[in-house]
């Protein structure tokens, strides 16, 4: 008797830890840098940056979250051709090396400890978008500066972590496959003649007409007259009554 209690209740603990679990965000491992990304999956961290874009929330450990914002923001920095410029150019294109941008962007994000920005919403759209929010790497570094010049921070959410998101390009390809299949059904036949109506297709408009009779054969109707003459002129002459003479 004890066994099944034990039994039952493991089943029931099973059941709780998954429903749990769907609950819970994706894992992020606080390694920093390379491995952080290495760690997360790219697809995975992005996912998480566009749930914190859409909803203005976080679910994650905000060490661990740091780390993964710290690498995504290199990425977006470098994607820009200033960072392959020459040290000079980048002094005259941008007030300062590159490295030099890098890091005082960085430090700024890093500085966070007792959680994001309350921007950290907005960090995540430029972040996922960069290049086609900014033409260029000093206006990038600038919007980026603003919003990490606060001082107000998120706390991290108890509300359920939303469901997996479905791209929208998906969405579309779904909407688009329904009116193919409506157009794939069958179709009842319109052209059967029904009730002495028929309906005749045209290329330009739909026309309802009654069917036509087929024409009667004149000859065999002259030769059923004159045989119907025969009959009545005989039975009139034997209709005539005779007279004794």
């Amino acid at each position: 008797m004890a066994s099944n209690d034990i039994s039952e209740h493991s089943t029931i603990s099973s059941n709780d830890a998954d429903h749990h679990h769907d609950d819970m965000p994706p894992n992020v491992e606080n390694q920093g840098g390379t491995e952080c990304k290495r760690e997360t999956g790219e697809e995975e961290a992005r996912t998480i940056l566009e749930v914190i874009a859409s909803t203005g929330k976080f679910w994650h450990d905000w060490e661990k979250l740091k780390s993964l914002l710290s690498f995504q923001l290199k990425q977006a920095l470098s994607d820009y051709p200033e960072a392959e410029m020459s040290s000079e150019q980048q002094s005259s294109s941008l007030g300062e090396t590159y490295p030099e941008l890098v890091k005082r962007l960085d430090e700024a994000l890093l500085s966070f400890v007792e959680g994001p920005p309350f921007t950290l919403q907005r960090i995540c759209e430029i972040l996922l978008n960069a290049r086609s929010i900014y033409p260029n790497l000093s206006k990038l570094a600038l919007a980026l500066e603003k919003n990490l010049l606060v001082t107000s921070t998120l706390t991290i959410s108890a509300d359920p972590y939303p469901p997996k998101m479905v791209p929208e390009s998906e969405e579309i390809d779904k909407r688009n496959e329904e009116p193919r299949e409506r157009a794939s059904e069958p179709q009842p036949n319109s052209n059967l003649v029904q009730n002495g109506v028929e309906r005749v297709i045209d290329d330009k408009d739909d026309v309802m007409t009654e069917a036509e009779p087929e024409p009667a054969d004149v000859d065999n109707m002259t030769i059923d007259m004159e045989s119907f003459e025969e009959i009545v002129g005989s039975s009139e002459s034997n209709s005539v009554p005779t007279t004794d003479s």
